[in-house]
This record gives C-alpha cells, structure tokens and sequence, in this order.
C-alpha cells in the first residue's frame, strides 16, 4: 500500500472510532419526553363493537333490551376480538361471536346462530366505519383483526318447519 493510502485509511478508522464514541449511549442526554414505543397490547375492537351495536345494528328503543344484555356479555367476556353475525348482506343483527386465535373458530357470545363456526362456512367479512356509522364489506376472504361482522353460506341457516297444512275454508 502506498503510504498516502495507508493514512487516508487510518485517517478513516479513527473517524470511524470518534463517531462511534460520539454516539454511544453515555454521550446522549437521557430522553424525559413521552414514550413513543408503546409495548405491544392484545388488539382489541371492544369500543367498535360497542359503537356499532348502539348506533348500526341495535340501535332505537326497541333494540334495548336485546342491545343491553349484549353489552354485559362484552364486559363480562376475556376476549379481545368480537365479530357480528349477518343474517345476509342486508347487514341484519344475529349474533355475537368470539375469535379463538388457537382454533381459528367463531364462538357464539350472544344471539342467536350456529355455537361454533369454522372459517370455512363464512362467506362475506365486513368492516365497521365509525364516521358513516355503517358497515362495508371487505373483498378479502381472510379473517384478520380488521374483521368486524361477517355473513354465513345461506344453507348452514335453519330453515322454520314446515307446519301443517291449514283446512281449506268451508264454503258458505
């Protein structure tokens, strides 16, 4: 090596040593400004569920009672995820279900609908927006944490019984 280069090199690593002194942990003041990093929590849409049962699918006087037995299940429930039961894509209220992140299956909280779905009988997943206070569906076929209500494949929902036929009226 020609003795220009042997002390541009040397010239490098000692720049090298300074920076890296100059920005080792002692050198930086100690930062009392609020936390940026947050650690992360269990995701959960409790308050969207909530948001969405009140003013979307259970909202009015009528809905009360059924809304408000709803809302002490929440409250009482150890899950982070909720999701709504569809009748169809009219967005009708059925059910309320828990995400079993272990199984990937939907357990009925509340409501009336299957006591456990698999992922395979959902058909439609839908996303509530709390400023248009309604609910859109999502094209995606994936259940993820963004998924608020889903529908299910129409034949998994009973069917009333047929009753019995009614006697035809007796002529006058």
């Amino acid at each position: 090596m020609s003795p220009s280069r042997l002390l541009s090199n040397q010239s490098r690593e000692r720049d090298w040593e300074n920076a890296s002194t100059a920005s080792s942990p002692a050198s930086i003041p100690e930062y009392t400004g609020p936390k940026l990093y947050k650690e992360p929590s269990a995701k959960s849409n409790k308050y969207i569920i909530h948001n969405a049962l009140s003013h979307c699918c259970l909202a009015g006087k009528v809905n009360e009672p059924q809304k408000n037995r709803i809302l002490e299940e929440i409250e009482k429930s150890k899950a982070n995820h909720f999701l709504i039961l569809f009748r169809d894509s009219s967005c009708q209220f059925r059910a309320l279900y828990t995400l079993s992140g272990e199984t990937d299956e939907l357990t009925r909280l509340a409501g009336y609908g299957p006591r456990t779905i698999t992922l395979a009988m959902i058909e439609g997943i839908y996303k509530y927006s709390s400023d248009r206070k309604r609910f859109t569906q999502i094209p995606s076929k994936t259940m993820s944490m963004s998924v608020d209500a889903f529908t299910i494949q129409g034949h998994l929902w009973q069917t009333k019984k047929p009753g019995t036929p009614k006697k035809p009226g007796t002529p006058k």
